[in-house]
């Protein structure tokens, strides 16, 4: 667990499961990859085994843990906060028993100091399992969508039960220039970084961004990405874009009070 994320949409991270599998395009270069690795020779043990070395880079195998432990993290967090939930792997992978799923759902209900951010790959599955977990308004859902080849996705999202859907454009890898909003709260926006990075061109974040100011739809731009992210920053136009979903947040932050300024 992280208590000061340096990601810049959320501000925890809560890893109840570690490890994944490559399953779509954005998967590529993903960050987590290489920081299982570390943490694995770290001497990190949920970590280890959970990848192996292709083409001089660590990779997912396929093997997905999940810890126990971790569960009662949230509950010992009193002062209120944005968590991204597994940024380490994905809580709705095949692996995860529905039952540990639950186990996820009871404490982010059990916990409405907080706000989560769940984030997948599996939309699939996630519409599926949807009925049968509990939605509170403190637990954000989103689904991951880096071209428009995986724009269904986003249909899933939208047949949940969850209070507050998002989007996670990046890293965005194509345009996504005719994108169905209806039911949307935010969407975040955001070029690859690290070795290997493929760019993205300012049409294609300015088409998002227009996109959800006509459907009224929470706009965060989080970087324009590249093998230096900081040195190329995240200003767009100008200016950065800060918005956040509209809907009730629980939890207190550093962010904002109205949700939908953006800075």
């Amino acid at each position: 667990m992280a208590t000061n994320s340096r990601i810049e949409w959320t501000e925890a991270t809560w890893n109840p499961v570690a490890g994944c599998t490559i399953l779509s395009p954005g998967c590529t270069n993903c960050y987590a990859m290489r920081m299982a690795a570390r943490l694995a020779v770290m001497g990190q043990d949920k970590y280890a085994g959970t990848t192996r070395k292709t083409g001089g880079r660590p990779k997912w195998n396929g093997i997905v843990k999940i810890d126990p432990s971790s569960l009662d993290a949230p509950r010992h967090w009193k002062k209120g906060r944005l968590i991204f939930v597994n940024s380490m792997s994905d809580l709705f992978h095949d692996s995860v028993p529905l039952a540990f799923i639950k186990k996820v759902f009871s404490v982010m209900e059990d916990t409405p100091q907080h706000t989560y951010q769940v984030l997948t790959k599996r939309a699939e599955r996630l519409e599926e399992l949807s009925k049968q977990l509990p939605w509170p308004t403190n637990v954000w859902m989103g689904v991951s969508v880096e071209s428009a080849d995986y724009i269904y996705r986003i249909d899933h999202l939208r047949r949940t039960k969850a209070k507050t859907k998002f989007l996670s454009l990046e890293p965005l890898l194509g345009p996504l220039d005719d994108l169905n909003l209806s039911g949307i709260h935010w969407a975040i926006a955001g070029g690859e970084s690290g070795p290997g990075a493929r760019p993205m061109p300012i049409e294609w974040v300015r088409s998002i961004r227009d996109q959800c100011i006509e459907a009224e739809v929470a706009f965060h731009f989080k970087q324009w990405g590249g093998k230096n992210k900081k040195k190329a920053g995240r200003i767009l136009d100008g200016r950065t874009w800060n918005e956040w979903p509209s809907t009730p947040r629980r939890a207190r932050s550093k962010k904002p009070a109205s949700l939908r300024t953006a800075l």
